[in-house]
């Protein structure tokens, strides 16, 4: 069972509104114009990184100087979209071929890759449909919970948060709600929760909302935080460097973007 949410006018929940620095650690290598996610793997020293449609079907690990280490060949995978990236605890990247600005997909896929060491690798899938009655949207960021992946659309006015098991195989999402954040503009970008499950973050171009408190996955019954950024660019990437700070890259546009930044959670 689900509910329509309207997070606007529950204002009980936000708190304050912040405005915070991003700071530049790092030029994004010069290779990659599009960086649609950034992601920490278990067992690697390097953040990962992909580009969406369009794009090579390839997966990136660059050292937080900004210098490219591994370009991995994904030979079994197509990049119809990709878009945002997450992990496990045992080192398996996941990637998230589920954008669709058109909004005429009706299948899905994640792609599963457990070999970050050699320059070509294959991966396994885990494709989804959407359950019924639910249109098809654009979705760009999820993360990885309790072995479900959270999918969050991106939108304007209302979004919808599905989940879909760790397993392969094809499966039909769940829908676990409809929900709305609060402000005019609110695409979801990309997503992660912290190493302690305890803290969600959902990027925005200018801002982030950090959700905390929440019980299982009714994430929006918690406190949700409105961060803004002093900046606006296209923000595409987050992950947790650690429980307190995140990793934001953004997409080059011309002469700006295309940096790795860190980012103090209040």
């Amino acid at each position: 069972m689900y509910y329509f949410r309207n997070l606007f006018i529950i204002t009980v929940l936000f708190t304050a509104c912040h405005t915070g620095k991003l700071d530049v650690i790092a030029d994004l290598p010069n290779s990659l114009e599009e960086a649609s996610a950034v992601e920490k793997v278990s067992g690697s020293n390097l953040l990962w990184t992909i580009e969406d449609a369009g794009n090579k079907n390839n997966i990136y690990g660059f050292n937080t100087k900004g210098k490219l280490i591994k370009d991995i060949d994904i030979s079994n995978s197509s990049n119809i979209d990709w878009e945002d990236l997450t992990s496990d605890n045992e080192g398996n990247l996941y990637i998230g071929d589920f954008g669709n600005n058109s909004k005429n997909r009706d299948d899905f896929t994640i792609y599963k890759v457990s070999d970050l060491k050699n320059d070509k690798t294959t991966a396994e899938r885990i494709n989804f449909i959407l359950p019924k009655k639910v249109n098809s949207e654009d979705f760009e960021a999820f993360f990885l919970y309790n072995n479900f992946f959270y999918i969050f659309s991106k939108e304007n006015k209302s979004s919808i948060l599905l989940k879909v098991p760790n397993k392969i195989g094809k499966h039909t999402a769940i829908l676990v709600e409809n929900f709305n954040l609060d402000g005019k503009h609110h695409k979801i970008t990309s997503a992660d929760i912290s190493d302690n499950g305890e803290i969600i973050v959902l990027l925005n171009h200018d801002k982030l909302w950090k959700i905390s408190n929440f019980k299982g996955d009714n994430f929006f019954d918690g406190n949700i935080d409105e961060q803004k950024f002093d900046h606006d660019s296209q923000k595409e990437g987050i992950c947790f460097k650690n429980n307190t700070t995140v990793y934001i890259t953004d997409e080059k546009d011309k002469s700006e973007g295309g940096n790795l930044y860190t980012f103090k959670l209040n």
